[in-house]
């Protein structure tokens, strides 16, 4: 039904807003380069979340971001072997912009092409610059035989990428320190809810290319591009978050940023990284969130999640629009508004906490915000040595809850078994189950999943129930405190 009634469907929306932005194209055409669209001050923080602009997690200042944690530079073995590898020598003389996450985005698409010359970027209307316009102008820059717009079909779209991964051109092979023998390629799957027709080539294909040929072959150099979550009004086709549905696909990674620089960090990570990896951006924070973006090269680590706010009565796993959510939990938590309900459901959860916990009267509980970032393989014993400090834990997504990334991780935690979806960590096997034990065994009450309801799909006038918001978020935490 879907290929015979909603492509028409599609295409009228996207002709729509090419008609609506065709005076920025008609710009980004004339000059003939991106550098000036992508040089442009990004539009007032908006969307359908505005409160995320005064997000304390974004970094608003040069200083921050330059110095966030885990970066790497690209040009970093040049200083290491210069002796000025430094952080104040590595961070001096660098410059940063405020972006927004779909201009990060572009610009790290522009680096990836700028750097490798087998690099393509390809997908359904991706060379007028996409929907979401994060490839704008990339066409004009490099050319049409390096970014081109594809058929309507996923399949054939992440098929003809991991051929071009396996094999891929003539240009630039020689750069690929070891990778593999194909290029560089960089698919988009113009709506995450549309990426079910390449769930075979993903799983069937591409993370199996490398063990079935005994390592002679693979397929590192894909990267597929995807926007995801809901934006509020995208209803069953457009605001779904399969990433739960890839849990399972060894040989796999799978990546979701929260800002603009992570994005940005991520997204240069994964086309380098010698796995397939589907990179999901979530939607909403196209244009909600803006930060200062180093414009230099540089990387985030894969497989490391990240502690956002420290803390030792409750553990908060999250990623992706939901992180802004539990920000603004927390804030709820801390500093209820006076006279509502809210109110009088922390303070008496709050006095039962304190009474199990045999804290005084006048202490709040602090929490403990972890960001996942990437979902395979994803950081467990970072959150395993969160749970041994808070004893509580508490993960929210979008995502469906049965089968969902939530019940994966308690299931690690709670379970003997040594999951193989674990991160980029020094431990071993014997560690992590000794950690899992622990963790297990010190819990003050049940691991919780706030996710999105089992239903199929999102309905479009039920998307504000279906979003795990900041008081659905707040009841959750109350309910594990006060266990």
């Amino acid at each position: 039904m879907r290929r015979a009634s909603l492509p028409r469907l599609r295409l009228w929306l996207y002709r729509r807003q090419i008609s609506t932005s065709s005076s920025t194209r008609s710009t980004a055409a004339a000059t003939n380069t991106t550098s000036t669209a992508s040089a442009l001050e990004p539009p007032p923080a908006g969307g359908h979340l505005p409160s995320i602009a005064s997000s304390t997690l974004l970094r608003h200042t040069r200083e921050q971001a330059l110095r966030t944690p885990g970066i790497t530079w690209a040009d970093a073995e040049l200083d290491e072997a210069r002796g000025t590898s430094s952080l104040s020598t590595t961070t001096a003389g660098r410059e940063t912009r405020k972006m927004n996450m779909y201009q990060a985005i572009r610009d790290a698409l522009s680096i990836a092409l700028s750097t490798d010359d087998s690099a393509i970027v390809f997908g359904e209307d991706v060379a007028f610059g996409g929907v979401f316009r994060c490839t704008l102008g990339l066409a004009e820059e490099y050319g049409r035989e390096r970014v081109f717009n594809t058929p309507l079909t996923e399949q054939g779209v992440v098929g003809f990428g991991i051929g071009y991964a396996s094999m891929g051109s003539k240009l630039g092979n020689s750069t690929l320190g070891g990778r593999g023998m194909g290029g560089t390629a960089i698919a988009e799957v113009q709506f995450a809810d549309y990426i079910w027709p390449a769930f075979d080539q993903l799983l069937n294909e591409a993370s199996k290319f490398r063990y079935r040929s005994g390592g002679q072959f693979n397929v590192g150099g894909l990267t597929v591009r995807c926007p995801t979550m809901a934006v509020g009004h995208g209803g069953l086709y457009h605001s779904q978050s399969p990433e739960g549905f890839f849990m399972g696909a060894g040989g796999l990674k799978v990546v979701i940023p929260r800002s603009p620089l992570q994005a940005k960090g991520l997204l240069l990570s994964s086309i380098r990284d010698p796995n397939p990896v589907v990179f999901m951006e979530p939607k909403v924070l196209y244009r909600s969130t803006v930060e200062q973006v180093p414009t230099s090269d540089f990387t985030v680590p894969l497989g490391q999640a990240e502690i956002l706010t420290s803390g030792s009565d409750l553990t908060v796993v999250t990623y992706g629009t939901s992180v802004y959510r539990c920000e603004q939990a927390i804030h709820l938590l801390t500093h209820p508004p006076e006279g509502n309900g809210i109110e009088k459901a922390v303070r008496h959860a709050l006095g039962d906490w304190r009474r199990s916990t045999g804290t005084n009267v006048s202490s709040k509980p602090t929490i403990e915000l972890i960001d996942l970032r990437t979902i395979l393989p994803y950081d467990l014993p970072l959150v395993l040595r969160s749970l041994s400090k808070t004893h509580r834990l508490l993960i929210v997504h979008e995502g469906p809850t049965t089968g969902g990334v939530g019940m994966q991780i308690a299931g690690d935690i709670v379970s003997g078994f040594t999951t193989s979806s674990t991160g980029s960590t020094s431990e071993g096997e014997g560690d992590i189950g000794r950690m899992r034990r622990d963790a297990f065994l010190g819990l003050e009450a049940p691991v919780k999943v706030i996710g999105g309801w089992d239903t199929p799909g999102v309905a479009l006038q039920y998307e504000k129930f279906y979003i795990p918001d900041e008081v659905r978020i707040l009841d959750g935490m109350l309910e594990v405190l006060a266990y």
